[in-house]
Formats: C-alpha cells, structure tokens, sequence
C-alpha cells in the first residue's frame, strides 16, 4: 500500500518582496520520518480553496505552528498591533480545514499555532503575551540561541490520566520544547484540556467528540520527533491514525456495490 497522504495548510508569507506559501522543513520530515506520510502543501488563500476537494484527496491533517498568530477578530477581539504578525490567508484555510476534517474523521495533529487555530475554529478564545499575566512564566522562545538550544526540551508538562495523549506517550510529567507567547484562554465547548505546564497554561487538547485522532499539542514534537521518545511516539500514533483512515477509505471504495433489479 502507498504511503498516505498528509494536507499541510501554509503560511503566506513574503521574502525579498516576493510572496511565498511556505511550511517550515521541521514539520515536514517529521511527517515523513516519524509519521511515515507523504506531505503536501496546502496553499493558504483568503478564498479559492474548495476544502472538500482537498480533504478528498488525503487521509490526515497536519496544523504546523507558525511566526503568526491568528487574528483576534476570529474570537472576539479587537485587534492590537503587538498582537500581530497576523496571516489571515492561513487563517482562512486552516480552520475551515480544521472543522471538516473533524467533520469527516480525518486524523488531526495540530501544534503550536495550530492547536491555538483548534481551540479558535471550535469557539474558543486565546490570550495573548501570557508572560505579562501574573504567575505565568515566560513561555516564549530565548533569543540569541542556536535553532537546537531555542527548542531544547526543557519545560515540564503534566498529562492528564485517562486522557487521549496518555494513551500514547503515557500520563504524568514529561518534559517537552514549548515555545509561545499565545495561548488558550477560553477552551472550546468540544475540546478537553489534556495537559498543563506547571503554572497552568493548557499545552494540550482532543476534541471530545472526534470519531478520529484530532489532538492539538502547543508544544513542539515535531523539532526531535526522530530521537525524542514523547515526540516520535505522538507522531506515530497520529501516522497509525492516517494509515487507519486510507486503509478504510480504500475498502469502502473497493467495496462492490450491489443495485436491486429493476
């Protein structure tokens, strides 16, 4: 069987006065290395993406983190310039891509801005420099840093017992990479929370309601998910999830149809 295949929404982004749909390498070769998919780049567009056709055409959903954050106007809020940078192409393609995937149980991993684009598609709210909020700690990335040392593993979470994620990387304390300055706020109705960084701050959440693998992560497994145990483990269990899908899809299409006589 062919490997499946994986939609990754992009960010749009400009470089030397060029625009670029672009997806950083990292989320790429774990999808390749550690989930064992075949990737491919959604564009993000403001309109023109028919997401039905899209998701006809894939067996999973990766919703890759990103130097953006999603508009405050998507839940609520007014938007401030230090909220920024904004990318509202991405925006509206990744949480339609969200909802109908959810829909439709596709399998769903979603990290960084992605489970923040989860919990916003769903009807949640997020707050934003969380460092600034009391008892919070400084969740965002260490400057003058080398890439390795920016996403050590470094930080403390604890999963939930009973949970989604505990199924995979097991419950308790593990220590992971999360880097951000957003986070939730407001859980959506249908998200549950799964893990929390010590002081609180949700790192992770399942939609309760999925008939699929839809977790969203705000940390980074992706950056070691070849060596990190916790990392690789997330991203299998989202590519068994994925190979699930197309090997049922290939059933049902292979399936025979039978019509009454007339």
């Amino acid at each position: 069987m062919p490997r499946p295949i994986i939609a990754i929404p992009a960010d749009f982004r400009e470089f030397d006065s060029v625009t670029w749909q672009a997806v950083q390498q990292q989320y790429i070769r774990a999808a390749v290395k550690a989930a064992e998919v075949t990737a491919l780049i959604v564009p993000a567009l403001e309109d023109g993406n028919d997401i039905d056709a899209i998701l006809d055409r894939v067996d999973g959903l990766l919703v890759s983190g990103s130097a953006s954050n999603v508009h405050p106007s998507l839940y609520g809020k007014e938007a401030r310039e230090s909220d920024g940078p904004f990318d509202t192409a991405r925006d509206a393609t990744a949480l339609p891509l969200i909802r109908r995937a959810i829909d439709r149980a596709i399998p769903m991993l979603a990290i960084c801005r992605g489970i923040q684009e989860l919990n916003v598609a769903l009807g949640g709210t997020l707050a934003s420099e969380i460092h600034e909020q009391p008892g919070t700690w400084d969740h965002r990335r260490p400057q003058n840093v080398d890439r390795d040392t920016m996403y050590s593993i470094r930080q403390s979470v604890f999963v939930k017992e009973g949970s989604c994620i505990a199924g995979v990387i097991g419950p308790g304390e593990v220590r992971v990479n999360s880097l951000h300055r957003q986070a939730i706020a407001e859980t959506a109705p249908r998200l549950q929370v799964e893990a929390v960084a010590e002081d609180g701050t949700i790192e992770a959440v399942s939609v309760i309601d999925a008939k699929a693998f839809a977790v969203g992560v705000q940390w980074h497994p992706e950056y070691w998910a070849e060596t990190d145990s916790p990392s690789r483990k997330l991203f299998a269990a989202f590519g068994d999830a994925v190979r699930d899908y197309a090997a049922s899809k290939e059933q049902h299409s292979a399936t025979p149809r039978h019509h009454e006589a007339v």
